[in-house]
């Protein structure tokens, strides 16, 4: 069998409508004429790094081995540090801006191990498209097999901005979760597993208590199982519990938003 050609993912915030997408695959295009290039999405909220950073982070297993590009740089231009990072177990190099857009997913696969930091590109036309001028270059480069020492200044992985997504807390014999994701279908992604959960509690959990209320839930395995108008908590395709509706948004019915906590609970004769 043939060598797989190396894989460069795209994740940015610009969007469909304009030049930008296209611009960047054609400069990894010149690059690294062997890669194969996956956009992984371009519709990110302008801007929103939490959203960036959490989309890698759930798709992240499935990218590698690979180079990840990701784009979501509100500070383009500005003192930010442009780097790559290295995850040699997962055989993963992620390239990008160092504002917590990258760590999450990178630690999600293992430990950094090393860590450059890109330098500036003295043909680029202006500091305001970073995606062509210095990143995609770089990733393009390391699709090619440049190793990452040579991409850049050798920097401390430590210093690395971001931080491992939030695990879910017991408190006052109830878990304390939060909001990682709202999809398209106004499923409410939590950062627990079920299997964690029924650990944590030592029994089934049977309520949600939302900023809006407490709602009464069963753990399911597919939105089919759950009655009309019901709210549940559905397995999802990563393997967390997401609080769920069966053809209606549960986002919508409670009012849910990303960030916002969510307390998984047992049963209790005294809800609170």
């Amino acid at each position: 069998m043939s060598p797989r050609p190396p894989l460069v993912t795209f994740l940015s915030d610009f969007g469909l409508a304009d030049e930008f997408v296209g611009v960047v695959h054609a400069v990894i295009a010149r690059l690294a004429p062997g890669a194969a290039v996956v956009d992984l999405a371009h519709q990110v909220p302008r801007h929103d790094v939490r959203a960036g950073a959490l989309t890698l982070w759930r798709a992240s297993e499935w990218l590698v081995p690979g180079v990840v590009l990701a784009v979501v740089d509100p500070g383009v231009g500005t003192g930010r540090r442009a780097v790559a990072l290295e995850v040699p177990s997962a055989g993963a190099i992620f390239v990008g801006p160092d504002n917590g857009l990258l760590l999450p997913a990178a630690l999600h696969l293992g430990l950094p191990t090393s860590a450059v930091e890109l330098p500036d590109n003295p043909r680029a036309k202006g500091a305001t498209f970073a995606g062509r001028d210095v990143f995609a270059p770089a990733a393009a480069r390391a699709a090619a097999g440049v190793p990452i020492g040579e991409l850049g200044r050798a920097i401390d992985p430590s210093t690395l901005q971001g931080d491992p997504i939030p695990e879910p807390i017991l408190e006052s014999g109830e878990i304390k979760t939060e909001i990682l994701w709202i999809d398209h279908f106004g499923n409410a992604q939590l950062n627990i597993t079920a299997g964690h959960a029924r650990q944590l509690l030592g029994a089934e959990v049977t309520r949600a208590r939302t900023v809006r209320g407490t709602v009464p839930v069963r753990v399911v395995g597919s939105y089919g199982e759950i009655e009309a108008d019901h709210t549940a908590l559905v397995i999802d395709s990563y393997g967390l519990l997401a609080l769920s509706r069966n053809r209606s948004s549960a986002s919508s019915a409670h009012d849910l938003r990303p960030g916002q906590p969510v307390w998984l609970c047992p049963q209790s004769d005294h809800p609170r």
